[in-house]
């Protein structure tokens, strides 16, 4: 498998959707069809990627060439906190069929290659409590610093960890 990363543009923004959409429903069986609805709308609306794009953060997607035809694996997005050197990992997905295969971990490298160029300290994340995911953070270097409970609106809450790893 040969895998780059490049950075994402609003060009981009139905395949960071498609891949959402098929990521979230392996992810968050957990959740009610109402909440996913709620929060993928939310977040993954044209409108609100472009604005995030746009304005506030950086995108990067994994990417694989395979007899010259490229294909996205996953993508991740990255942004300053303004909060002394604290940046956030806002979004991390990866194909279902990508996983355990490198790709996760490639595009934490370039959310934290980003990092270090912008003067960061932490990067920070949110997973939720019932997320396997925490087990991928951990093996990149990511601990829980607490647990929080996000009020995301229309009654709907984000039960989460906060995780942070140091950047040096």
């Amino acid at each position: 498998m040969s895998v780059f990363v490049k950075q994402a543009n609003t060009d981009d923004i139905p395949t960071i959707q498609n891949i959402a959409a098929i990521t979230w429903a392996a992810t968050y069986h957990f959740l009610s069809e109402g909440q996913l609805s709620y929060m993928m709308e939310m977040m993954y609306s044209n409108e609100s990627l472009q604005k995030q794009i746009q304005e506030e953060h950086q995108f990067y997607l994994a990417c694989e060439i395979n007899h010259e035809e490229i294909s996205v694996l996953g993508f991740t997005s990255v942004c300053d906190e303004k909060k002394e050197g604290i940046f956030k990992l806002h979004k991390l997905y990866v194909l279902p069929t990508a996983q355990k295969k490198g790709v996760g971990k490639l595009l934490i490298e370039k959310a934290v290659e980003y990092c270090k160029q912008n003067d960061a300290t932490q990067l920070q994340l949110q997973v939720n409590r019932f997320n396997n995911a925490k087990i991928f953070y951990k093996k990149m270097g990511f601990t829980v610093l607490y647990e929080a409970d996000f009020n995301i609106g229309n009654g709907y809450f984000m039960n989460d960890y906060v995780m942070g790893l140091d950047i040096f």
